[in-house]
């Protein structure tokens, strides 16, 4: 009878554990609305136009309430209900989740995941002491890392190897048949789906320093050991959950806000409606709080053979240069009269031309023979070190992402305009270049309204994307210069009307000293009400030349077209703007748009603001 009362009274206690209702004290309605459970739910607080006030997570294994994405109390009972049980398989699915309860309302943590055994695994592997903010730059080649990218590098010690660290890189998930213009347009329209993933670090290395020829910024976070744990736990609860893609806003960038903002909550980092986030702009916000500690350099390896290259004047470049296609020139007489020490730097220079120049291919025998033999000369000649690049520009100290102008003017001596402009992204050829990839021009919706004496506002241009890569050629390096641009326009056909337009074309640039030509083939496609076809293709030209110095930057170039309708169009320009500050600068512009026998000069006087 008393054994039989014991195995009632000890049921009893068991399922009186397994309902426990919420502590009295706490409320519920309180944990659902704090801090912490909105950034384990990423709950948007208003940041983008896109699910406000409700969980950016679109993947229903996400949540245990059928209302949680909307319902963060609802989210907040089920998952109470859910994790509560000793050996609840629901908690080996959450962890981050249970901790915030049992911190919340003193449940035990001792052994709560003693059932949970591939959980436990992979948390044993998944160390950290230290957070790394990764920035690598921007790199035109490619449509997804066109502003730069960011990720997260867990380090396992102040000390330790980056070699042995995690990455956790948010992306879309496309596919390998997926071309450019097409990643675009669904990376644009929300066609991917994106997922975080934890990979060793050294495939990142790999991929951008040294595929992708870009440097990378490195930012120590400020956060402690709580925090760090708070954001791994998370992270296992993120395993293979999909969040909606979008290029310009909730992107790899904004998604590591969001971490951050789960380890430490309240931090406000999401607070602010955003048109777009450009990873800069993520490094700029994490800096303003107070979250970066430190900053470090690293440049890729094409930068370092540039750093290693002017150490050589004009004829040891061009013998280095042979060297690396025949080693055998190491015995030359060329070659053997020149010092020990540019012998050196000729050598190294040879090498690692080699080494970027097949990175992304299997090497041959020729080709290992060759850096072997270089190889073997450098280690017969004084060491060589890799000169360092002189004050590195970071890139959050570059002017604001988003611009707004104010300009007068005059076309044809005698019509006097004024206009208004906005820029919704990034950087062009004439901006305050501190901190952004040089020859590089990334415009994206810049809207610029015109008011004349004779009339009210009316729209002068619309340009929808604007993407410029000027990369210099040299002996080593001899990249393809490549410009795309479409929108909407005015231009001259019988008169100045409106026309939509896509364009783009292909070429050469090149650097000597501070000038900077470039010289593009151009194809155009026009639809104009004046011409006969919806659409006109036209061909033609793209030259001009930069020139930098201090905080001036001039520009002059023409570009024009030959129509298949027998029309003739150019348009020629000279530009400069100053660099009042970082965030101010004036423009001036005297432009000519001409066409067969004729043509209307124009005038402008700019005010540009850049803000975030």
């Amino acid at each position: 009878m008393r054994t039989g009362l014991l195995c009632v009274l000890l049921c009893w206690a068991a399922v009186s554990v397994a309902v426990t209702p919420p502590r009295p004290d706490v409320s519920m309605d309180a944990l659902a609305a704090s801090d912490r459970w909105q950034a384990l739910l990423h709950i948007n607080p208003g940041a983008t136009l896109r699910d406000r006030h409700r969980s950016y997570v679109d993947d229903d294994n996400f949540f245990l309430s059928e209302t949680g994405k909307e319902d963060p109390l609802a989210e907040l009972l089920a998952t109470h209900e859910a994790l509560q049980s000793p050996g609840a398989q629901a908690r080996c699915r959450f962890p981050a989740r249970y901790r915030f309860l049992a911190q919340s309302l003193g449940w035990e943590q001792a052994g709560a995941f003693d059932h949970c055994a591939q959980y436990r695994e992979w948390r044993a592997a998944v160390t950290a002491s230290r957070a790394v903010l990764v920035f690598p730059a921007a790199y035109l080649n490619s449509p997804s890392s066109m502003f730069g990218h960011t990720l997260l590098r867990l380090d396992q010690g102040e000390d330790s190897a980056v070699w042995l660290s995690w990455a956790v890189n948010f992306g879309a998930v496309s596919t390998a048949q997926d071309n450019s213009f097409f990643y675009i347009y669904r990376g644009l329209a929300g066609g991917y789906p994106g997922r975080f993933a934890l990979v060793p670090y050294v495939q990142k290395i790999q991929e951008y320093s040294h595929m992708e020829n870009r440097d990378m910024w490195e930012y120590t976070l400020d956060l402690d050991q709580q925090e760090l744990d708070w954001l791994i736990e998370h992270l296992w609860e993120l395993k293979d959950i999909n969040f909606d893609y979008y290029f310009f806003d909730e992107n790899c960038s904004f998604r590591l806000l969001e971490l951050v903002e789960v380890a430490r909550p309240g931090s406000q980092l999401l607070t602010e409606l955003r048109f777009a986030e450009v990873p800069v702009n993520t490094v700029r916000a994490l800096d303003d709080r107070g979250i970066i500690r430190e900053r470090h350099y690293r440049p890729s390896k094409a930068v370092e053979l540039n750093n290693l290259r002017e150490q050589l004047n004009g004829n040891q470049q061009a013998l280095a240069r042979r060297l690396a296609d025949d080693p055998s020139l190491l015995t030359s007489d060329a070659f053997l009269a020149e010092s020990a020490s540019d012998r050196a730097i000729m050598a190294s220079v040879a090498y690692r031309y080699l080494r970027l120049k097949y990175r992304k291919e299997e090497r041959t025998d020729a080709v290992a023979k060759d850096s072997f033999a270089l190889l073997t000369a450098m280690n017969q000649l004084p060491p060589v070190a890799v000169p360092e690049t002189l004050d590195p520009e970071p890139p959050e100290k570059g002017h604001g992402t988003q611009m707004l102008a104010i300009s007068g003017g005059q076309r044809e001596g005698n019509q006097d305009f004024g206009e208004l402009s906005y820029r919704l992204t990034y950087h062009d050829l004439l901006d305050n270049p501190y901190g952004f990839l040089r020859g590089a021009e990334i415009e994206g919706l810049d809207l610029t309204l015109r008011s004349t004496e004779s009339g009210d506002a009316k729209l002068e241009d619309l340009q929808v994307v604007s993407i410029r890569s000027l990369a210099p050629r040299n002996r080593f390096i001899q990249p393809l210069s490549w410009y795309v641009d479409g929108g909407l326009e005015r231009a001259w056909a019988g008169r100045r009307r409106l026309v939509r337009y896509l364009q783009g074309g292909a070429g050469g640039s090149w650097q000597w000293g501070n000038w900077q030509p470039y010289l593009l083939t151009s194809l155009r496609m026009e639809n104009n009400s004046e011409f006969d076809t919806f659409v006109t293709p036209g061909a033609g030209l793209d030259a001009g030349i930069l020139y930098r110095r201090g905080r001036w930057q001039w520009q002059a170039g023409s570009v024009g077209h030959y129509f298949t309708n027998d029309f003739y169009r150019y348009t020629s320009q000279l530009a400069v703007q100053w660099a009042v500050t970082r965030q101010h600068g004036v423009r001036a512009s005297l432009e000519r748009e001409g066409w067969r026998g004729d043509g209307d000069n124009e005038f402008k006087l700019q005010w540009r603001w850049y803000f975030d």
